[in-house]
């Protein structure tokens, strides 16, 4: 009887632990349900919005325990969008981003801080223009679960606010001196 409750705790310790492991994500690019937003001020008047639809990344998420959860993303500078194909060659010039010479960002994370049930402070390098600064995003925690096509998923949020002369960029004018990115981030589990 003590063999089969000892087997019995060592196979729930097991399944426990498998559990309490973190899951790796691969940003899910070719569905399409990740963004890389940015806005910035034009002129103290609106607001220019945009999106890099160029990129990829990973994550490792453990919901029993947040902490230890890394994030890894690229993305590739040219890929701008801003609906002005002018502008978006204009934003991409040497007189801002410099595509040519910079032509990809990335942000790997160095920490994450859990400030609510669902929410955390998710720290890291973020590398722009050839600069490396740490940089900090609010993220918000979605959900996970399985999807209809036999997989798993788990999705996030996140936001942060750039000043732009951190990272070697002139804005175009004193409303535009910071870019605010808003970050949708779904992954499917790597099998």
């Amino acid at each position: 009887m003590l063999k089969k409750t000892l087997a019995a705790l060592a196979i729930g310790s097991a399944l426990l632990s498998a559990q309490a492991m973190a899951a790796d994500y691969k940003i899910d690019k070719e569905g399409q349900h990740a963004f890389v937003d940015w806005k910035i001020s034009h002129l103290g008047y609106s607001f220019i919005h945009g999106t890099f639809k160029d990129f990829d990344g990973t994550f490792s998420w453990d919901s029993a325990k947040p902490e230890a959860s890394k994030i890894s993303v690229d993305v590739k500078a040219a890929s701008l969008w801003s609906n002005h194909a002018e502008r978006d060659k204009h934003i991409a010039s040497k007189d801002f981003l410099d595509v040519g010479k910079f032509a990809d960002a990335k942000f790997v994370s160095t920490a994450v801080k859990s400030t609510g049930e669902k929410t955390a402070d998710v720290t890291g390098d973020l590398t722009l223009h050839g600069v490396t600064k740490p940089v900090t995003f609010k993220a918000t925690f979605n959900g996970e679960g399985k999807d209809p096509w036999g997989g798993e998923r788990a999705g996030f949020n996140a936001k942060t606010t750039l000043n732009l002369n951190d990272f070697g960029i002139k804005g175009p004018g004193p409303t535009s001196q910071t870019a605010d990115l808003d970050i949708s981030l779904e992954g499917v589990k790597v099998k």
